[in-house]
């Protein structure tokens, strides 16, 4: 307590002699020496002073407000104890080294003083003052209190910036989409408030933001940042950005048609929307459908059922109070088609049968015809039917921009004719048989059956060939030893057609036009034929030019004998009559 009181006494006469100094000499010409602590840290201060000789004992004390000093710890130099004097503030929380540097645990705002370290000989008493600075970082800053949405033209408060625990107070700032928002009269209003919590000394800022919002702040990131001083200087931490629901009303109306294609054609469903750019946009619209005068009160759909070719046209959606309005045109695509005949149609062959298919469409259609699953390359026209015309008819017509819309007809036509027989005989190479054929066209198809005239025995071996475009054969092949009569006999549900023809016996031959035909393809028959008239044409013309050269021949030749001549008369007039029998016997 001695001690104490006469360090008292000494730290009076150098205040005295500091205060007399200070006229003359600034604060920072002292060297004061300063050391940074954050708070809750160990506040770490060594004793810058010189040990000197005939060093008695250490001691550290602190300075009031007033100026007064209170004394913390003392250490002496020969007896090596430390006694911590009994100052609550500090209690537990000191530690002194041997080379007198102090240690104050867990920093607090209050340990925010100047410090002194005294080194006490019997001759003086050394002093060096430290000064305590403590700093403490505020939390991450939030927006609290946030406003639900807001409204385009209107002053209203979007929330506040809270950060807490901060030493020293720092400053608060509001930014919108990364810069800063500065003050304006009654568009943006910025009130910042501290407070401090006495029992820490830590400041709480609360920044409140008023803002008059427009259509463009819809998506906008509202920010807040805290700049604060650390140990190592200026700092700041950002909030998390926050998104306000902005609120405007509806400057313009849309009508869209809602479709699974870009076009609509009859039987679609058709659906319109109307929608409007306000936020929150329009609930509800009047849409005008063409050939109604009044508008059809509905939510933002509007859906129409199996649209007729009648619903084109324009349709239109408005607000309720009819103050705005959009329009869009609907072309609803149809497509008709008409065929005459249709269905199943019998005619007789060679008779005529006009066709047609007529198209009615919103657009060009494209029009194809298919005959058996074969598409055909003109349209049918038919001035004499023959068999081969008979057949499944399609005409199918589309429209090429318009996906789905497709329509066909079919004519199933049937072409009928009483049977007619041609019969064709020859000796086979073989000199041991004849064959005869029965060629036979009609439809339905007729039934064949053979006779042998005079006997009326019936023949079963007959084959016959396919049945095409109403044309089949029915051959046999016989060997007859005497000359015979046969009979074919053709019979469909039109007529019975019976047609004969004689045969003679197996030793005489028989001459009588091939029988290289082909039932199957009677196209095909028409161009070998073509083909065979026009060689026997030039065989003809060869024989005339033949004929010209020998009769030339002969006539330069009247020296030849009579005898001659009259062989040759004889020979000529023998071929003759032969060819006479065998065209008599044919």
């Amino acid at each position: 307590i001695a001690v104490n009181q006469t360090l008292a006494s000494i730290w009076q006469c150098k205040k005295m002699l500091k205060i007399v100094s200070s006229l003359s000499v600034s604060p920072l010409a002292l060297g004061l020496y300063t050391v940074n602590a954050v708070y809750g840290d160990t506040i770490t201060m060594p004793c810058r002073l010189e040990v000197p000789d005939g060093l008695m004992f250490g001691k550290w004390k602190y300075e009031m407000p007033n100026g007064s000093p209170v004394f913390i710890a003392f250490r002496s130099s020969t007896k090596k104890n430390v006694q911590y004097d009994d100052v609550p503030d500090y209690k537990d929380r000191l530690s002194l080294s041997e080379n007198y540097t102090l240690s104050i645990k867990n920093a607090r705002i209050s340990d925010e003083k100047r410090f002194v370290c005294m080194l006490v000989t019997e001759d003086d008493v050394s002093e060096e003052p430290t000064i305590v600075k403590v700093f403490k970082q505020p939390s991450q800053p939030e927006i609290l209190h946030q406003a639900d949405f807001l409204e385009t033209e209107k002053l209203q408060m979007l929330g506040e910036c809270v950060t807490r625990d901060s030493y020293p107070e720092g400053n608060v700032t509001w930014y919108k989409n990364g810069r800063v928002l500065q003050p304006v009269e009654e568009v943006v209003v910025i009130n910042l408030q501290k407070i401090v919590d006495k029992s820490t000394g830590l400041f709480t800022m609360t920044s409140s933001l008023q803002y008059v919002p427009t259509k463009e702040d819809a998506n906008a990131k509202f920010s807040c940042i805290v700049t604060y001083y650390g140990p190592s200087g200026q700092k700041t931490i950002q909030s998390k950005p926050v998104v306000f629901d902005v609120h405007y009303p509806t400057e313009k109306v849309t009508i869209q048609v809602l479709s699974q294609s870009s076009t609509v054609k009859e039987g679609d469903n058709i659906t319109l929307k109307c929608s409007g750019n306000g936020n929150p946009p329009p609930q509800e619209f009047l849409f005008y459908i063409p050939g109604e005068t009044e508008g059809i009160r509905s939510s933002d759909t509007y859906i129409m059922t199996d649209v007729r070719r009648n619903a084109t046209g324009e349709y239109k959606c408005s607000l309720t109070d009819k103050s705005m309005m959009d329009s869009t045109t609907i072309t609803v695509h149809y497509l008709d088609l008409q065929l005459t005949p249709s269905g199943e149609v019998t005619k007789q062959i060679g008779e005529a049968l006009p066709v047609s298919c007529t198209i009615s469409s919103s657009r060009n259609a494209t029009v194809f015809w298919i005959k058996d699953n074969t598409r055909m390359q003109t349209s049918p026209s038919f001035s004499s039917l023959q068999y081969q015309d008979a057949g499944n008819y399609i005409c199918e017509t589309t429209l090429q921009e318009v996906e789905g819309l497709k329509k066909r007809k079919t004519l199933k036509l049937i072409v009928e004719g009483k049977p007619q027989i041609k019969m064709t005989k020859k000796t086979n190479t073989n000199k041991m048989s004849k064959t005869i054929v029965c060629h036979v066209e009609g439809f339905p198809k007729p039934a064949v059956q053979w006779t042998v005239t005079g006997s009326g025995s019936i023949i079963n071996k007959a084959k016959e060939t396919k049945y095409v475009n109403g044309k089949f054969s029915s051959k046999i092949v016989i060997a007859p030893e005497e000359n015979v009569t046969l009979t074919c006999i053709a019979e469909n549900q039109l007529e019975r057609t019976v047609t004969s023809l004689n045969v003679s016996a197996i030793s005489i031959p028989e001459y009588d036009e091939p029988e290289d035909r082909n039932d199957d393809n009677s196209e095909k028959v028409n161009d070998q034929a073509k083909l065979i008239v026009g060689i026997v044409v030039g065989l003809l013309l060869a024989a005339l030019v033949a004929g010209v050269v020998y009769w030339l021949y002969v006539k330069k030749s009247k020296t030849a004998s009579k005898h001659v001549d009259k062989d040759l008369g004889n020979i000529e007039e023998n071929k003759k009559l032969e060819e006479n029998n065998h065209k008599s016997e044919t």
